[in-house]
């Protein structure tokens, strides 16, 4: 029997008189791949932040692992891995120094550090790029390195925060490649996308945010069924226009560090 591990109820952030999450609700189960979509500025990105401790909430609670994200931060924190749209790896590390000091900061014991560090970078494919320097990698490789930062204390929940953006299509299938086998092995995924696509094919049930709110919430045949259609089944890109009333802009690169870095900054910015 499955088991919820997430639940939100009535979750609202406000700054100043702007209303940016609006009293959303809803719960996650242990094990689900959790979708978060919507437009730029629907929220997506202060819910995350909400849910993993960086930003408190104005009202309403927050349970992860079932500890309250306000009162048992630290507890919440243990629980969690987060990718966060910034980039967080150190292009003047190589990929095991990035992991190392990742290591410290979960206070994996000393003893433990080397061989867990192999297997993260065994399992996320960069064992061969391990001593190279982080900014040598390329848009995919890096994502994958913060995923095994991420992961590396072996989390219960792993938050992704637009975890293929300005990836090109095969960088973007790899980096769910490994994601896939994470959630394979029992790892609860939660992540916010601007691809209707990754969202149809990798996630068990999909939330569609717009202006703060939840518009719909359900997995990706029930929200295909719930909107009117004269003959044949929606798209996933119909069902977000039909609920938000607007399509989604997105764009395909191939990028190295420096562009990554840049591409991220601005979907921040934007999201």
């Amino acid at each position: 029997m499955s088991k919820t591990i997430l639940e939100v109820k009535n979750l609202t952030k406000r700054f100043g008189a702007f209303t940016a999450v609006d009293s959303i609700s809803f719960s996650v189960e242990s094990g689900e791949v959790f979708g978060v979509v919507g437009p730029n500025g629907a929220g997506k990105t202060t819910t995350i932040k909400m849910l993993t401790t960086l930003l408190p909430p104005t009202s309403g609670v927050a349970t992860v692992a079932g500890f309250d994200v306000v009162h048992q931060a630290p507890r919440v924190r243990r629980a969690i891995g987060y990718v966060p749209q910034l980039l967080s790896a150190d292009g003047s590390l190589s990929g095991y120094e990035n992991l190392l000091i990742f290591a410290k900061l979960y206070d994996i014991p000393a003893k433990e550090r080397g061989k867990m560090i192999d297997n993260s970078l065994h399992f996320m494919g960069l064992s061969e790029s391990a001593d190279k320097l982080v900014r040598s990698y390329s848009g995919g490789m890096i994502r994958r390195l913060e995923i095994a930062q991420a992961v590396l204390h072996r989390p219960r929940i792993l938050y992704l925060d637009e975890p293929t953006v300005g990836l090109d299509p095969v960088a973007r299938e790899t980096v769910w490649k490994y994601v896939g086998a994470l959630a394979k092995d029992g790892t609860t995924i939660i992540m916010t996308t601007h691809y209707m696509e990754e969202a149809d094919e990798m996630c068990d049930r999909v939330a569609i945010m717009n202006k703060g709110k939840v518009a719909a919430i359900g997995s990706p045949a029930e929200l295909k069924a719930s909107i009117p259609r004269n003959g044949g089944v929606a798209s996933l890109n119909e069902v977000f226009e039909f609920y938000v009333g607007k399509t989604l802009e997105t764009e395909e690169t191939g990028e190295r560090f420096k562009d990554v870095s840049r591409t991220r900054r601005t979907a921040r910015r934007l999201g």
